[in-house]
């Protein structure tokens, strides 16, 4: 069975991946089984270089805030603001710290300096304004969309003004309060005026539609794209914190499902630039439905962005799950030899990517076992799931990022 293995693996990189999938995917999903580690960032940075320089790729999105992702987008295609400030204010979830993440948005200013603008590399985040505290409130979104349309529509047109809006929303703290997550009877999610919101957002989303001739006329392709994730993000958030309000056992799945429904949308929308590369958890991008434990509720399960994703695109979206052999700093050693991760640990070299359809095949009628992890932060690889996965990508050891590496080459 190694020797099988062995011949089905390739290095990871743009030509080995082409040469994989059927087709040129729009939307080529690379996912990763843990969080914050460089080692598996610089390996995306790595692909997603090549991918811009060999096949034309030009958007590259990440697992952080749509909202915070458009200043990073602003520094890397105009040089808006300055790198410290936009990993410090352009990246949720505490990833701006991450060496790895600087190499790539510096790359990424590097690469686009002196382009004309159709040629330069755009950045998205995909996720929500959430965390798993709660969620930010609309206020944001929902002024903003309103200011885009008023500026360029009829007055008359408009379902509300900004003093209702801002009526209807009240103080931001009752939405964003972080006690709300444990307890739903704090939520204002489903008040009156939240759902009198919910009506006002469909409305004001429904203009972009219903006067698409005069905004198509009136305002820049980026400034309509920029005014639909506004749209979207206003609709989502206000589902959110709905079911925030919530106290019924299904809460958290419709929860979990909401979050990645909007991760759906924001990946589908990217696709009309062109071909791009997103990095998020192995979770949230494969096709199968995800699962999680999570706090006392039993096994919540729900369809990730990439389950909903594959039925708009078919072919065109193709998955990359990462799987790894140590993360020795956080207590995962060696794995055993009967699991996927033991056989792929078996291989020479430290990364490859295999055809997991005849990984799946080599495997043969009795598959390995499923790898428990001693971290909770680390989910091992099914192998259950490979008839719907189109690659591993097997990384043999993760290691803490000891300092600054150089920086990504740009090749102009």
């Amino acid at each position: 069975m190694a020797s099988d293995i062995k011949d089905i693996a390739h290095s990871v990189d743009a030509a080995a991946v082409t040469e994989l999938l059927p087709v040129r995917p729009r939307l080529l999903a690379l996912g990763e089984p843990t969080h914050g580690e460089d080692t598996l960032l610089d390996l995306r940075n790595d692909l997603f270089r090549q991918l811009v320089e060999q096949q034309g790729y030009r958007t590259i999105a990440l697992e952080t805030d749509c909202l915070r992702g458009l200043r990073v987008d602003a520094y890397v295609t105009t040089g808006t603001g300055t790198l410290d400030e936009v990993m410090e204010h352009g990246l949720s979830h505490g990833w701006g710290a991450s060496a790895a993440n600087r190499r790539l948005v510096h790359w990424m200013r590097e690469f686009n300096e002196d382009r004309p603008a159709p040629d330069r590399v755009r950045f998205a985040g995909i996720d929500g304004p959430l965390e798993i505290t709660g969620a930010e409130s609309p206020r944001r979104v929902l002024t903003a969309l309103h200011a885009y349309l008023a500026a360029h529509l009829d007055p008359d047109l408009l379902p509300c003004t900004p003093d209702t809006l801002d009526r209807l929303l009240g103080p931001d703290e009752p939405w964003s309060d972080p006690e709300v997550m444990t307890d739903p009877s704090r939520s204002v999610g489903r008040t009156p005026e939240a759902r009198e919101l919910r009506l006002l957002a469909d409305d004001l989303t429904a203009l972009l539609d219903t006067q698409a001739p005069q905004l198509v006329t009136a305002t820049s392709p980026d400034d309509r794209h920029t005014a639909r994730l506004y749209a979207r993000t206003a609709t989502g958030l206000l589902r959110y914190h709905s079911w925030m309000a919530d106290s019924s056992p299904s809460r958290m799945t419709h929860l979990l499902a909401t979050r990645d429904a909007m991760m759906a949308d924001n990946l589908l929308a990217l696709t009309a630039r062109g071909p791009a590369l997103v990095h998020a958890h192995n979770s949230h991008l494969q096709r199968d439905k995800s699962s999680l434990r999570m706090w006392n509720h039993p096994l919540l399960r729900w369809w990730s962005a990439g389950a909903l994703v594959s039925t708009h695109l078919g072919e065109e979206y193709a998955f990359l799950a990462t799987a790894l052999g140590t993360l020795r700093h956080h207590g995962v050693d060696t794995p055993a030899p009967d699991t996927l991760e033991g056989l792929l640990h078996g291989l020479p070299g430290d990364r490859y990517l295999l055809d997991a359809a005849r990984l799946s095949t080599a495997l043969g009628d009795t598959p390995p076992g499923v790898r428990v992890s001693p971290y909770y932060g680390y989910a091992p690889l099914d192998p259950a799931q490979l008839p719907s996965v189109d690659g591993v990508v097997y990384v043999r050891d993760v290691t803490r990022d000891q300092g600054r590496l150089p920086d990504m080459p740009v090749r102009r």
